[in-house]
């Protein structure tokens, strides 16, 4: 039986960590889509596509920093070079850099938003021709519970640039609407991988982790499960919105 995504080209950028983007390939390969698996690291990119080709999957690694344009247009020339379209991106890029804001350097805060806002921009734009020439494309933007919620552990511009994603997202979503192409958010809570391990100390996380009314941080798998689904026909109706993934912490909060 097929799956809801065969033979769809997806392109998922920062997809070789232990977390939502590598969630993600997995998830959209075993229904179907052929896999662009991109990081800025090329070693650990080459490798998770390599272990989907070893369980019959199609998938390339294309290495690409968001943050810089040039290598943004050579991930999608690569893309439509290796396979002659591009379906779906997943713009799963983001770093953190938790400092209070009168302890912020600009240094750290032109590094945040240039990543996370500025790479969604700028990988929308580099996909788009391709998408609207179609008439079919998906794009799904990685945002944040942080988009809503205030924190007092320093993350002012990782929460700014996770607003920004959304309004990005409803705005974008109007430009091509009637085109073919629908443009969506999800907002992740508290997913525990070990790139947060390494950003929030064990006590924060752990204090977090108390407030989600589902008692439990979430799974990257789940946060992939729900990205597959807007990036299928089944979310054919739906354009602009967020999906929240955190336990009910949103609404609580």
């Amino acid at each position: 039986m097929a799956g809801r995504l065969e033979g769809k080209v997806a392109i998922v950028t920062a997809s070789a960590g232990a977390g939502i983007g590598q969630a993600t390939v997995r998830r959209l390969a075993s229904e179907g889509a052929y896999l662009v698996v991109s990081d800025i690291h090329e070693g650990r990119a080459m490798k998770v596509a390599e272990d989907l080709k070893s369980k019959g999957y199609r998938a390339i690694a294309i290495p690409c920093d968001v943050s810089r344009r040039d290598q943004v247009e050579e991930l999608v020339k690569g893309t439509v070079k290796e396979y002659g379209r591009v379906d779906i991106l997943v713009n799963n890029a983001g770093v953190n850099k938790p400092k209070p804001v009168l302890e912020m350097d600009e240094e750290s805060w032109d590094y945040i938003v240039n990543v996370n806002l500025k790479g969604v921009f700028l990988c929308c734009k580099a996909v788009l021709p391709f998408m609207l020439k179609q008439r079919y494309g998906r794009i799904i933007n990685v945002s944040s519970v942080y988009a809503w919620m205030p924190t007092r552990h320093g993350d002012a511009c990782y929460a700014a640039t996770k607003a920004g994603i959304l309004a990005f997202t409803r705005c974008l979503a109007l430009e091509v609407a009637g085109t073919g192409v629908t443009v969506n958010a999800v907002a992740p809570g508290l997913i525990p991988h070990p790139y947060m391990v390494k950003v929030y100390p064990e006590e924060v996380l752990r204090e977090l982790e108390s407030q989600i009314p589902l008692g439990r941080g979430g799974r990257p798998e789940e946060v992939a499960s729900v990205i597959a689904f807007l990036a299928s026909d089944d979310a054919n109706y739906i354009t602009g919105e967020t999906i929240c993934v955190s336990g009910g912490w949103y609404f609580k909060a």
